[in-house]
């Protein structure tokens, strides 16, 4: 059981955390002791393109970020009847050296990363509807079965260039997120930005032990009216797997324009958004309710167009704190292969920040929405497609995403003093659409594999019942520290696929270190 895993992996995290902290003490100087959570990248962080994320110092008249982080992931997967490696204790390790420069009207920046992911288990994949159990058995299958697995690679490589009109171009290898064109000055909006909007549907998979770049160009315009902001790229390999120097056969372009809604007691967002996604690798077998036969066989491309919008508004009072409201939403067309896409997905939420000193707590809950598909053979498909998303900040316990799913979702979180942050989630999980599949995954990362995993929903919907809770701690010079606990109680869908055990854990311990 996973009880037995426990002890080593709190030793293993804990023995990295002090020692690291330890010999920082001895090596470097003393630095801001009041590091705020978010340079942690934890569940609180803001989540920020890495080379913002990055703490910069000089070296002569360059700029210099180290960025190192280390994690102990523990997996207790639902039971499959035939006996596997479901649970599981593995590490990975990041890290990121950048050097740069910065004008008034030019910047560059190159990013080298070193990845490593240890004792992968090599037991936790199995034939059939089982598959892969928890992401130890993904990246034991991405890295070629490999147990031990190491790799460098360019994360980085841009310049940039200021443009009349308040504009700017960046062209090279770069990170992106969807939703994080604008910067708020209100926190309470920015933070709700960077934790609620962004990365639904374009994301550099951070949590991931390798994670996502783009290659391609970043067009950007700050007008009165607005930010306009343009994409044209391809992503990169990597997230699972340690190769991430090449990229992918596929097209990604994306469009939006943001606009601030202010006044004296409310502080809100508006955007507007389009993206097209074009993926040309036509050997690739796509994820879908239809047979196998009839995927073999189709070799047409998959080319989708979404559409949408998300709007979100705080609300200040004088003596009752802050209230919040979220909503976003898309729609899908194109193909998807021989198929026809039409999908869609909404999410709305509301929050209450009230003032309790000391505690700070926020409260927050939601219902989420991505549309699946009713009949495989139809001509049509019906699954909202993530395309290159970062999940996590939405699904923590990430064996779900936003294709074929509800979400009935409930949080609390605590912003403690000297930056310490507990936050805990409830959801209760269930398919869209009984006759689609159970889908997990983030989208592409490798040229032969698609990048989103589907299991049969056996006709049911229920899926799971989700509880967690994480703690975000900074340290000196430098470290944060971070971990986080789940529990799933698997309902129908799971008990039709894993009947020997419906209930599954994972929790993490996590250290953090910038330069």
């Amino acid at each position: 059981m996973i009880y037995t895993k426990l002890p080593r992996i709190v030793f293993l995290a804990l023995a990295m955390l002090f020692a690291g902290a330890a010999s920082a003490q001895e090596l470097v100087a003393v630095t801001n002791s009041n590091e705020p959570a978010s340079a942690a990248r934890g569940p609180e962080a803001s989540p920020q393109p890495a080379s913002q994320a990055s703490s910069h110092h000089k070296l002569g008249p360059l700029d210099l970020s180290v960025n190192w982080r280390f994690r102990t992931e523990a997996w207790d997967w639902f039971q499959a009847p035939t006996p596997a490696q479901n649970t599981q204790a593995f590490e990975h390790s990041l890290l990121r050296v950048g050097l740069g420069q910065k004008s008034e009207r030019f910047e560059w920046f190159v990013e080298g990363a070193q990845d490593a992911i240890l004792d992968l288990p090599t037991g936790a994949i199995l034939a059939g509807r089982p598959g892969q159990l928890g992401l130890g058995g993904t990246y034991f299958a991405a890295n070629g079965r490999g147990q031990n697995n190491a790799n460098g690679f360019v994360r980085q490589a841009y310049v940039a260039f200021v443009l009349p009109s308040d504009g700017k171009l960046k062209l090279g290898r770069f990170t992106f997120l969807d939703g994080a064109e604008v910067s708020p000055k209100d926190k309470s909006l920015a933070t709700l930005v960077n934790t609620r909007i962004t990365q639904r549907l374009i994301g550099d998979l951070d949590f991931s032990a390798v994670g996502r770049s783009f290659d391609g160009a970043q067009l950007a315009f700050d007008t009165h009216a607005g930010n306009f902001t343009l994409l044209g790229a391809r992503p990169t390999r990597g997230v699972y797997q340690i190769d991430a120097m090449g990229e992918l056969d596929v097209d990604l372009f994306y469009g939006a324009y943001t606009v601030l809604v202010n006044s004296a007691k409310s502080s809100g967002e508006f955007r507007l958004f389009s993206l097209g996604y074009i993926d040309e690798r036509a050997s690739v077998l796509k994820t879908d309710n239809r047979a196998t036969a009839l995927r073999a066989a189709d070799h047409n491309h998959i080319r989708i167009g979404t559409y949408g919008a998300d709007y979100i508004h705080v609300f200040r009072t004088q003596n009752h704190g802050q209230f919040d409201v979220l909503f976003w939403g898309a729609l899908q067309n194109g193909s998807w292969g021989v198929l026809t896409q039409r999908a869609g997905a909404f999410v709305g939420e509301a929050g209450w920040q009230p003032v309790i000193h000391v505690l700070n707590p926020f409260f927050r809950a939601g219902y989420s929405f991505g549309s699946g598909d009713n009949d495989p053979a139809d001509g049509r498909h019906g699954t909202f497609f993530q395309v290159l998303p970062t999940p996590r900040p939405y699904a923590r316990f990430p064996f779900y995403n936003m294709m074929n799913n509800e979400d009935f979702f409930g949080s609390a979180t605590f912003r403690l003093p000297r930056s310490f942050v507990i936050k805990s989630e409830l959801h209760a999980l269930r398919l869209a659409n009984a006759n689609d599949l159970w889908y997990g995954g983030g989208g592409a990362f490798q040229p032969h594999t698609f990048g989103y995993t589907g299991r049969a929903s056996g006709g049911n919907r229920a899926l799971a019942n989700v509880w967690d809770v994480s703690m975000d701690v900074p340290l000196r010079y430098g470290f944060s520290f971070t971990t986080y606990y789940a529990r799933a109680w698997g309902k129908s869908v799971v008990a039709s696929i894993y009947p020997a055990g419906t209930n599954a854990q994972f929790g993490y311990l996590e250290t953090n270190f910038r330069f």
